[in-house]
């Protein structure tokens, strides 16, 4: 008895090591099943995570959402298909599960990433990220595939793509720099209303004049800050399919004092629409200058070239102050071409202290930043109103909030 209890056991551990050594054999043919994971071909294998972020609070199906496709020939009727994407610098795990209803037929479908938005607002440098697809189908892992891609600065944003001959045009990103809820703001409003140049903020509540007088008192203050043209629209992206621009966000303009065009236009407009009014960005090629709406029904609008805030830079004028407070002749001509005659004239006599000239100042250059683009927007007027035209777009910040969120920072 015991003998045969010991060959029971024997053959028992025999059967197991032997199923062991030859697993059970797959449903399902790799080959047959054809599965395939692929990038989207328009960005030329480089992600951009502005793109993400800004789009990340709509549902809408457009190029700039459907990043990735998976391919797979279905071998049997209801079929379930699983897709694993492996977690990354850039995103969580991912499951996407779908039912393939007939058996030889494929299907392509757009897994939706689950992405680590920190990290990517985090991302200020080019980097590489390995994206891993593993295929399922009614529970079988049939076949793995990998993506390698690589990640831009979430500074970088692009205007326009080219793949298989059409033209992308992405320039409506530009909306996504602007962030009127930066918690800088509310404390940059109480510095304006501590200049004293307007009492309080009040939208369109009290007439055209009033939107005017609530611009400039923002267009004064940054004239305080100093912020100075700085160009980086260069980046080094590698594709030769993409035309693309840095653009810096508001808390690096506000902490560098630096911008071009679009940094300036993005920091302006974040403030103008905290307080309620509708910010319009004007971009042609090479260039772009900002606009609002004098009327909430928006019948009217004034322009504004902001990099003119680089003409003059008070903080260094009050670093060359006189010990009693005064400009230095030299200084004085450096910004005298600004002026009129008669507020020269009252400065050298005493008769204007250097507050009162800076605010002169101010209201010179903020008319000449108004009407600084003006034969140039009437020239274009057709070409922004033409959808063709992707060179020349009119970026109404209001209409684009439906869909394009700020790039915010991480809570």
């Amino acid at each position: 008895m015991n003998r045969l209890r010991t060959i029971v056991i024997i053959l028992t551990a025999a059967t197991l090591l032997f199923a062991s050594c030859h697993p059970k054999q797959k449903l399902f043919d790799p080959v047959a099943v054809d599965f395939k994971a692929d990038y989207n071909p328009v960005f030329d294998g480089l992600l951009y995570p502005s793109m993400i972020l800004a789009l990340s609070g709509t549902s809408a199906s457009t190029t700039a959402q459907n990043l990735f496709t998976v391919e797979v020939t279905s071998p049997r009727d209801n079929a379930v298909l699983r897709v694993v994407i492996d977690s990354s610098n850039l995103n969580y795990v991912t499951i996407f599960q779908e039912v393939m209803p007939r058996r030889g037929e494929r299907y392509t479908f757009s897994p939706a990433v689950k992405w680590k938005y920190d990290n990517l607002y985090r991302m200020r440098q080019q980097g590489v990220a390995d994206l891993t697809f593993t295929c399922f189908i009614n529970d079988e892992e049939v076949d793995v595939k990998n993506l390698r891609l690589n990640y831009r600065s979430v500074n970088e944003c692009p205007l326009t793509l080219v793949s298989r001959g059409e033209t992308y045009d992405f320039r409506w990103l530009f909306s996504a720099y602007v962030n009127e809820e930066h918690p800088y703001i509310d404390q940059i409003l109480t510095e304006i209303l501590d200049q004293g140049t307007i009492s309080r903020f009040v939208g369109y509540q009290s007439g055209e004049k009033a939107v005017c007088d609530q611009v400039f008192a923002i267009w004064h203050y940054a004239l305080s800050r100093g912020i100075t043209y700085s160009s980086i629209s260069c980046t080094p992206n590698p594709s030769r399919k993409a035309n693309v621009q840095h653009i810096r966000f508001f808390d690096e303009v506000y902490n560098t004092k630096q911008a071009n065009c679009v940094d300036a236009c993005v920091f302006f407009a974040s403030i103008m629409r905290k307080i309620g009014l509708k910010p319009v960005i004007f971009v042609e090629p090479c260039h772009a200058y900002l606009g609002y709406y004098t009327d909430k029904n928006r019948k009217h609008v004034e322009l504004l070239e902001t990099t003119i805030t680089s003409w003059v830079n008070y903080p260094d004028m009050e670093r060359n102050l006189d010990a009693d407070g005064r400009l230095p002749q030299n200084q004085l001509d450096k910004i005298s071409k600004y002026l009129t005659d008669k507020q020269l004239q009252q400065y050298e006599a005493g008769k204007m202290t250097f507050d009162e000239l800076k605010l002169a100042l101010s209201h010179q250059l903020f008319d000449r930043a108004s009407t600084y683009n003006a034969e140039t927007y009437t020239a274009n007027l057709s070409l922004f109103a033409d959808s063709t035209q992707a060179q020349y777009q009119q970026l109404d910040l209001e209409l684009l909030r439906k869909q394009v969120q700020p790039i915010s920072s991480p809570r």
